[in-house]
């Protein structure tokens, strides 16, 4: 199992910090630099910082050498098919072949509603996903392409350059059956999202839906590739553990004891006790841990698990 480091732009970051971890994670031997594809925070946060998420990649395409990036996940709305193919396959040629091309339904009502896009229900949401997988996938090895579909429809459509790698790597995100087996069918990976429950759990439950949907599909599982979701709080010693939670907790005006309580399925601990739990959830047949840490302590996290990246 590798790892990577999940950056949730709509939280404020400047692109120097994002710059700044996706260098030490490349240092310290992590796989990929992921960011979510949002447009704000929310409704309050009119003087949160929010970059976009493809123009971001663009740029960290230039400003990194080895780490590999993408969208942890891209959302299917915010882009006509056509022009995300076309953008993904650009960010892959100015990458050097490093784009890891994540995508998703789209889930955030109060995005759509506030830059004007419709929010059909999660079903349509679904089905436009597996459109826009069509899309993308046929103008990447088609001279040409035209496609007709209930949501999205081109025609004699062109994408030059194709991407770098081929095939470029599609990871898939959510927790359905349905979205598993549009995994299955179109995926080289499937992200299992959901933290607010135990990776332990989501283990489990992986282990027993993916193999399902493949079947559905007719493909042999061991070729889809597995990714858990996973929020940490890790630091070199017990007393900095609790002084980022306290610090953490302050934030929400409640104790780092109270903060840690309300999320329950946060792996916390020291560089050991984390690699410990790291290391079961690769047993359990995970390839991809898609690791966030704390807002600001995201340097912190990374140096600290340098080694256990390394080792896993």
């Amino acid at each position: 199992m590798d790892l990577g480091v999940q950056i949730e732009p709509q939280f404020g970051f400047s692109y120097a910090d994002v710059v700044g971890i996706a260098r030490e994670a490349e240092t310290a031997g992590f796989r990929a630099l992921w960011v979510s594809d949002h447009l704000f925070l929310g409704a309050d946060a009119v003087a949160t910082d929010c970059l976009e998420a493809w123009t971001l990649l663009a740029a960290l395409a230039v400003d990194t050498k080895k780490i590999r990036i993408g969208p942890m996940v891209t959302s299917q709305s915010y882009r006509n098919p056509a022009l995300l193919a076309k953008i993904a396959a650009g960010v892959d040629h100015m990458s050097g072949g490093r784009l890891e091309f994540g995508v998703g339904a789209g889930w955030k009502e109060v995005e759509y509603r506030a830059y004007g896009y419709e929010f059909p229900d999660a079903p349509t949401r679904v089905t436009q996903l597996v459109e826009t997988l069509e899309i993308c996938t046929r103008l990447w090895t088609e001279p040409t392409s035209t496609y007709r579909g209930k949501h999205y429809r081109i025609k004699d459509a062109v994408c030059s350059p194709k991407p770098m790698q081929k095939p470029l790597p599609i990871w898939i995100g959510g927790t359905k059956p349905r979205v598993m087996r549009i995994a299955a069918k179109y995926g080289n990976w499937f992200n299992f999202s959901n933290p607010g429950q135990s990776a332990e759990q989501r283990v489990a439950e992986l282990n027993v839906a993916l193999p399902e949907a493949c079947k559905a599909v007719g493909r042999d599982p061991a070729t889809l590739k597995r990714s858990l979701f996973i929020q940490v709080l890790v630091a070199p010693t017990q007393r900095e553990i609790d002084e980022i939670s306290g610090e953490l907790g302050a934030r929400t005006k409640t104790s780092g004891a109270e903060w840690l309580r309300a999320r329950p399925a946060i792996i916390a601990g020291t560089p050991d006790e984390v690699g410990t739990r790291l290391r079961a959830i690769a047993a359990g047949g995970i390839n991809h841990a898609n690791v966030m840490f704390p807002y600001e302590f995201e340097l912190v996290g990374v140096r600290a698990l340098r080694e256990v990246a390394r080792s896993l």
